[in-house]
């Protein structure tokens, strides 16, 4: 599953571990037991007639949809770190610095400028104001007049172009990638694979999908759940709620 965010970023699932059902197990274990699957009677009345498999109609217990709520709301996080996901993401620089904030239960590992020889690729902003309320509020509304909003486009097109002139300069004379790369403005666009736990993730996505937080990294929160929250319906929903 990919989910596309900006103009040219990406995030995409590259693997995951458990669900719901995983973390269930790994909270009953303290006591010994152990829960299944459900069946969901009303998908196998739905499908009734159509081929489909166990997997097709297996719902989680009433019991461990509680058992999820009372972890989460009293945040009884371990269980919820043993399911883990892996992401591909494609983001600017400086939203990648926001990711990479998030310590606790992540890994990542990122393209590198100093072995890859590929033309940069530049994030082109949506323009908003500067911030009237202090440094914390981060920015205002979009620009609404177009013809500011292009002038600050081609002048920020200027200083990509100029920073890749600059590179390919430093390359072709010579000069290690290790050094080049530093004429390339935040505004670059970068990969790296992401791993983490359930319980990682849902603290990602509420601190990021927070108003407060930059509109960029919001938009990309807003896709890390869309494609976590169908793998763990029943988890996502009271972690992140």
């Amino acid at each position: 599953m990919k989910v596309n965010v900006l103009d040219n970023g990406h995030v995409e699932l590259m693997d995951y571990m458990g669900s719901d059902l995983t973390v269930c197990n790994a909270a009953r274990v303290s006591f010994n037991k152990e829960s299944d699957w459900g069946l969901d009677f009303d998908a196998i009345e739905r499908l009734n007639g159509c081929p489909h498999t166990k997997d097709d109609v297996r719902k989680l217990r009433d019991k461990d949809v509680k058992l999820i709520s009372y972890l989460a709301k009293h945040n009884h996080w371990t269980p919820f770190a043993h399911p883990q996901i892996t992401l591909r993401l494609k983001a600017p620089v400086s939203i990648r610095t926001q990711f990479f904030k998030h310590k606790q239960g992540f890994v990542e590992n990122e393209i590198s400028r100093r072995y890859v020889s590929f033309e940069p690729e530049f994030y082109v902003p949506k323009w908003r104001k500067k911030p009237t309320g202090g440094a914390k509020q981060g920015s205002e509304d979009f620009l609404e007049n177009e013809t500011d909003a292009n002038v600050y486009s081609m002048a920020y097109d200027f200083v990509c172009k100029e920073a890749i002139k600059n590179y390919n300069h430093l390359i072709n004379n010579g000069i290690a990638p290790e050094q080049a790369r530093f004429v390339l403005p935040q505004g670059m666009y970068t990969e790296w694979y992401w791993t983490g736990s359930l319980a990682a993730f849902a603290r990602f996505y509420k601190q990021r999908k927070d108003d407060h937080a930059q509109w960029e990294i919001r938009e990309y929160a807003e896709a890390v759940g869309n494609i976590i929250e169908p793998y763990f319906p029943v988890s996502w929903e009271h972690l992140t709620n």
